[in-house]
């Protein structure tokens, strides 16, 4: 008999010590707000969890691109603005050197000035990003992921911003100066037509410009959607329940409590048994 009771003892003990454990998980789950303490307590969420994480990780990262690209792409559309300004100003230059009243006096300062607008386009085609790096690329223009199958470069490449006809801009206007200055008819007007096609040629790369912009706006957009569609799902899988489980730890400390007093009223009876 006494075995007996020994071997109920022991399996009551046991049971009260899992109820204990599982009111103390559920004590952890409510302070830390987390449902899941391990893998093992539920593997598939774990699983799909640490595959959001990475996820999450990803997207912080072509977020940052996102915001970066997008700051390079609004100073790039001022530089270019200039660009136009000056160029604007280029044209008008050389179309009054291409008249044939223009004096030796009149044609030295409108070279002057078109090696001035050279000079302002170079320092203009140097700009830096807020990083230090050049705004437009050295060598290829900077390709920057924005999604796990999305990337293309923002801002083209100084080579293809500034080089017209396999010649820079700038080398074009001091090549115009150079025949503004001499008198040069044919090499004047070879510069007006130079000048003309710099001009459409930066009103093109502009445009792409406000292209690459409303495309990372988009893809903002996209990727803050996503953003919440997968903090929820993790949200679900991952946070505590705080009324399911408020409602559970009552009924576990009930439940607990009632085998505790059951258990020594009749430990106490089975003593005075045993006794007499």
């Amino acid at each position: 008999m006494i075995n007996a009771i020994g071997n109920r003892m022991t399996r009551e003990i046991s049971r009260q010590q899992k109820l204990a454990s599982e009111l103390e998980r559920t004590q952890i789950q409510i302070s830390s707000g987390k449902r899941l303490q391990r893998m093992s307590d539920d593997a598939i969420a774990a699983r799909r969890i640490a595959t959001i994480g990475k996820t999450q990780a990803s997207m912080d990262a072509w977020s940052l691109n996102n915001s970066a690209a997008k700051a390079q792409v609004a100073q790039a559309d001022g530089v270019l603005k200039s660009v136009s300004t000056l160029l604007g100003r280029a044209r008008e230059l050389t179309l009054s050197a291409a008249n044939g009243s223009t004096n030796p006096a009149d044609r030295a300062t409108i070279a002057a000035e078109l090696s001035a607008i050279a000079d302002e386009l170079d320092g203009l085609a140097a700009t830096r990003d807020s990083k230090g790096e050049p705004l437009f690329a050295t060598g290829d223009a900077r390709i920057m992921r924005f999604d796990s199958d999305v990337s293309f470069a923002p801002v083209a490449s100084a080579a293809d911003v500034f080089v017209v006809g396999g010649n820079s801009i700038s080398t074009s206007l001091r090549d115009a100066a150079t025949a503004v200055a001499a008198g040069d008819k044919a090499g004047i007007d070879a510069a007006l037509g130079t000048v003309t096609d710099a001009v459409g040629h930066i009103a093109d790369h502009h445009a792409a410009l406000g292209l690459s912009a409303g495309r990372l706006e988009r893809i903002g957009d996209a990727l803050k959607a996503r953003g919440i569609e997968i903090e929820d799902e993790r949200s679900t899988l991952e946070d505590t329940d705080l009324s399911v489980a408020i409602a559970q730890l009552n009924a576990q400390e009930l439940t607990l409590s009632a085998a505790q007093a059951a258990f020594a009223r009749i430990n106490r009876q089975t003593l005075f048994d045993i006794l007499g």
